[in-house]
């Protein structure tokens, strides 16, 4: 497996930071190459992304949700990756930081970079979204509730 670790520090509280990420749907905004991302429920997401010209569809599920802290997941189908989001508070902003792993095995380089698991692809993604959530200063909706070993153990039914 390899391993990108990237972080990048944002002008906005943690609670504004982590409640943006928690909006999986509008990730397209700020991923490169991925093109559509639902929610088909509060653990589990679908992700579609353009990979040399073909659309390609893989599963995940979110296996650790702690509000304000972190989001965890792992793939359950399709292209093999697993990793963690933490948001640390930083005086006035939040450190966003990523961790992930993925298996590059009989992928071609270009492949990686388009579904954003190399590390020049990962730190723009950053930066694309730091601009997103400091030009909103609020985020566009949040979802506050717990996932534990991948089962919601304190749900949201405000989940926005």
């Amino acid at each position: 497996m390899a391993t990108i670790e990237k972080s990048i520090d944002v002008g906005v509280p943690v609670s504004v930071a982590y409640g943006q990420w928690t909006q999986f749907e509008e990730f397209p905004q700020f991923m490169g190459g991925v093109l559509e991302v639902r929610q088909l429920d509060e653990s589990h997401v679908r992700w579609a992304a353009e990979v040399e010209g073909e659309r390609k569809e893989w599963d995940a599920e979110i296996v650790e949700q702690v509000p304000d802290r972190v989001v965890a997941w792992r793939s359950t189908g399709g292209l093999e990756n697993h990793g963690r989001v933490e948001f640390e508070p930083i005086g006035t902003g939040t450190r966003v930081s990523v961790e992930m792993e993925y298996d590059p095995e009989g992928l071609k380089e270009s492949v990686g970079a388009l579904i954003g698991v190399d590390g020049r692809q990962v730190e723009q993604d950053l930066e694309r979204f730091r601009d997103l959530v400091e030009a909103r200063e609020v985020p566009s909706g949040a979802w506050r509730g717990t996932i534990e070993a991948g089962d919601v153990v304190e749900g949201d039914p405000t989940r926005s």
